[in-house]
């Protein structure tokens, strides 16, 4: 890639937008680059050439996309396709996207439900035998699946499925049992109507031994807008109407609450392979002011090997009004071991 002001970059070419290229430069790696500052570009690699306006669809193939190698100048895009086939010129203003031609293949693909989901597994255990006898156990599951997959189309749809669950106890001879048991799901389907906001539907089950309740189911409705999208740092804010149902240890707590959760999601990645994740909700319930309750977590992982990681994570858990000799607040800190899906 040769610059305006003569610079040259020897590298590859990744991807571009209407506005800007998307280089990876052998000395400083990748860089971002208007159209404008270039003066000449080529590649031996395949691409496809997708205009403005054109609907990313298997049947607009024909005509209106053009796929083969590439050489930019004078602010216009020629591609060749090859094996005798004429080509096309496209200026660079005109062009939605331009991007490899795996990526576009795998953009026409139409998933079936089992598949393009990523996330992660995690695990932890913790055994102690002496006086005491000390057993922990943890695992988490953090799946999303967000339609389409590749991140320089406009989002049709995203799906978020989460897990969380510790279990612990502690025994001694001539002392009561001590029990840690918490479990957390939810589920969520979110529907884009522009490329930020969406309309969304949440489901999400608790069980906290720690604080009496045996169980609380949570349905909700509402808007979600994506506040920061980039490569690196995404973060979304939410808000709904929601029906809450709680079951405590003791009955007489049992309640049916009309409320509303505010909650906002942060997600960074870091160098070397670091992680870092967010996220805090706010419950108030409007026909009982006094159940109200929160939390707040965060997470990190590093890179070990391959798809394994190092996870780090805290919950922090607050209800208002659990059974007389309950706390009101449920820390909890736990590390281990993280499978990352392809």
């Amino acid at each position: 890639m040769t610059l305006a002001d003569g610079e040259m970059l020897t590298g590859k070419f990744v991807k571009a937008t209407g506005k800007s290229v998307t280089f990876h430069s052998d000395a400083v790696g990748d860089v971002t680059v208007d159209w404008s500052k270039i003066k000449q570009l080529t590649s031996a690699r395949k691409f496809a050439v997708i205009p403005k306006g054109v609907t990313l669809k298997r049947k607009e193939t024909d005509g209106k996309i053009s796929v083969g190698t590439i050489s930019v100048a004078d602010q216009k895009i020629q591609v060749s396709p090859g094996e005798g086939a004429a080509g096309k010129t496209i200026g660079t203003g005109d062009a939605a996207f331009v991007v490899d031609e795996a990526a576009y293949q795998s953009a026409l693909h139409n998933p079936n439900f089992f598949q393009d989901w990523k996330g992660g597994i995690t695990g932890g255990v913790s055994l102690i035998e002496a006086t005491q006898n000390s057993e922990t156990f943890t695992a988490a599951v953090h799946l999303i699946r967000a339609i389409p997959a590749q991140d320089w189309l406009a989002a049709r749809n995203r799906t978020l499925v989460n897990f969380t669950t510790s279990y612990g106890k502690i025994t001694q001879p001539g002392t009561p049992e001590v029990k840690t048991d918490l479990l957390h799901f939810d589920a969520e389907r979110d529907e884009y109507f522009s490329p930020r906001a969406y309309a969304l539907g949440q489901a999400a089950f608790d069980h906290n031994f720690s604080q009496g309740l045996d169980l609380q189911q949570t349905y909700s409705g509402g808007i979600g807008w994506t506040v920061i999208k980039t490569d690196k740092q995404t973060l979304d804010l939410k808000g709904t109407a929601s029906y809450i149902n709680q079951h405590f240890a003791v009955s007489s707590n049992n309640q049916s609450l009309v409320g509303s959760i505010f909650g906002e999601a942060y997600v960074r990645k870091l160098p070397l392979g670091i992680a870092f994740n967010q996220q805090a909700t706010f419950i108030p319930a409007w026909n009982n002011t006094r159940a109200y309750s929160w939390n707040a977590g965060a997470g990190m992982t590093m890179a070990l090997y391959k798809r394994l990681s190092l996870n780090v994570s805290t919950l922090d858990q607050f209800l208002n009004d659990p059974p007389p000799g309950f706390k009101k607040n449920s820390f909890q800190f736990t590390t281990g071991v993280t499978y990352t899906l392809p």
